[in-house]
């Protein structure tokens, strides 16, 4: 897990619907097993990917307790190319915080992430947003994911493209953005914290 100290994270958290339990974590092999007999189930365990050889072809060192790894982040502008920031490489969080993603005022817009899940299924994963300007918040998102089964040789990694947005526009909107982003899931287990500016210009440059 990264976290990022200073990072707004008392205000990142999922409001779950009332009456929403979250159900007992069991392991790949568990699942495998439960009963076919309910079709609801059955159809869950086939979209995952869950078969008795599950885990046969599953990726991930030993050593690496993560489960979920963030290997991406992409914006995908419309008329423009997409800007794509290599979150797996060393030192990337570091890099992504000082150095400012430049958007043209008005911009369309997409993000979109690439992840690796390993070791056991993950359920209810989620993408938590938090925008600030002058240290005020101005926006605050959360997103659905999804549940994924371990990646495997055959599929090495997932991605989840989000609604599109538009970039502010405007004398006033132009500026620096502060935004935290948070990767968490239905066990409340954070696997990546990280934040980096957004600077709305008119013009690219």
């Amino acid at each position: 897990m990264e976290i990022v100290t200073g990072a707004d994270d008392d205000e990142l958290v999922h409001e779950a619907g009332e009456g929403y339990k979250v159900a007992q974590k069991k392991t790949v092999e568990q699942y495998v097993k439960l009963d076919d007999d309910d079709p609801s189930l059955r159809k869950w365990k086939e979209s995952l990917g869950l078969t008795s050889g599950a885990m046969s072809g599953s990726i991930g060192a030993p050593g690496d307790n993560r489960k979920v790894i963030i290997l991406r982040l992409e914006l995908q502008i419309q008329g423009h190319e997409t800007i794509l920031v290599d979150l797996d490489k060393p030192k990337a969080l570091e890099e992504l915080k000082s150095r400012p993603i430049v958007l043209k005022e008005g911009s369309q817009y997409k993000v979109r992430i690439r992840f690796r899940v390993q070791h056991e299924i993950i359920t209810g994963l989620r993408y938590l947003q938090l925008v600030k300007r002058k240290g005020i918040r101005v926006d605050k998102s959360d997103e659905v994911c999804g549940s994924y089964s371990p990646n495997t040789h055959e599929k090495p990694y997932y991605e989840k493209t989000f609604i599109e947005e538009e970039a502010p526009s405007g004398l006033i909107a132009r500026g620096s953005y502060n935004i935290t982003s948070k990767f968490v899931d239905d066990d409340g287990a954070t696997h990546l914290l990280f934040t980096w500016t957004l600077n709305i210009k008119k013009e690219w440059d």
